[in-house]
């Protein structure tokens, strides 16, 4: 069972860092403004600002202010400002073990989902969701990281799909985006999904590589033994002049075919406008019928 980090409350501290792609003090601003009004201080890493070519600043410097933020002595969460690449150059450079005795948050999605499988791996719940420059993106969204670090009771109620599979799962939720889920095979930090709910989401890839990074998760036996798979946003998703013959979903469905856990299509997290928050780590109950989807956080 994941260690849950202290719920928020109003004069607790939140830190924004950057991990990997630079993003300006105009861009956090708004996210900064949102923070405050739910009650909260903020802090933004030393270095968050700062350009290195793509990256928010050197791998040293983002180095510099993950740990930063780990070793932080009065802060209860920390928000990612952006995604796009880089922290998988830094991961293998900070300490994370002292947030066995001072556990906090940590908030984001798609580069992110390295730092949450390293999380994982210290058996530390986390929570997926819109990084700080998407704030103002989508009201709803961001209201969902509120719930989730204040520890509110969330039930999310999911229309229907037609690739969906009926059926009831209990377990932590695990995963991220499937792109890094690939890069992280064979590492210390590869996911871990046997009796648990496997959650994928991506953005811009061609089918052909979908179908290769199920596969990789297959043979690998990251399928055969999950508990129930949760299937976010898989938008934008790029095909070749000759089509693949599948979409993301059916290459999906077809790789689990032969399991009998309950699977979800089109849950709204991910690279979508409206990506709501959730547990990573937490114990979930996901409920699938011919009708709709309920998940909720027991």
């Amino acid at each position: 069972m994941a260690v849950i980090p202290p719920y928020l409350k109003k004069g607790d501290t939140i830190l924004i860092i950057a991990t990997a792609r630079a993003r300006s003090k105009e861009a956090i601003k708004p996210a900064i403004d949102i923070l405050k009004s739910w009650g909260l201080k903020v802090e933004t890493g030393p270095n968050a600002f700062k350009v290195h070519h793509q990256f928010a600043g050197t791998d040293e410097q983002r180095i510099n202010d993950l740990q930063w933020a780990i070793d932080h002595k009065s802060a209860k969460a920390i928000l990612i400002s952006g995604g796009g690449y880089g922290t998988l150059r830094v991961i293998d450079h900070v300490n994370f073990k002292p947030l066995t005795k001072t556990p906090k948050w940590f908030v984001g999605y798609s580069d992110t989902t390295i730092i949450h499988n390293r999380l994982f791996h210290l058996k530390m719940a986390a929570i997926h969701g819109t990084m700080a420059f998407q704030f103002p993106k989508n009201e709803e969204a961001t209201l969902s990281i509120k719930q989730l670090l204040f520890g509110e009771k969330i039930i999310y109620n999911i229309p229907k799909n037609k690739y969906n599979r009926a059926g009831k799962a209990e377990s932590e939720i695990v995963g991220g985006n499937l792109s890094l889920l690939y890069a992280l095979s064979g590492s210390v930090d590869d996911v871990y999904g046997k009796n648990k709910i496997l959650f994928i989401e991506d953005l811009d890839e061609q089918l052909y590589h979908v179908d290769r990074m199920i596969l990789q998760l297959k043979r690998s036996g990251k399928l055969k033994h999950l508990k129930g798979l949760i299937v976010g946003g898989m938008s934008d998703m790029k095909d070749n002049a000759i089509p693949f013959g599948k979409t993301a979903e059916e290459i999906i469905l077809d790789a689990v075919k032969e399991y009998d856990y309950p699977v979800c299509f089109n849950f709204p997290a991910g690279h979508i406008e409206k990506n709501m928050a959730l547990y990573l780590g937490k114990k979930a109950k996901l409920e699938v019928t011919k009708n709709k989807v309920e998940l909720s956080y027991l």
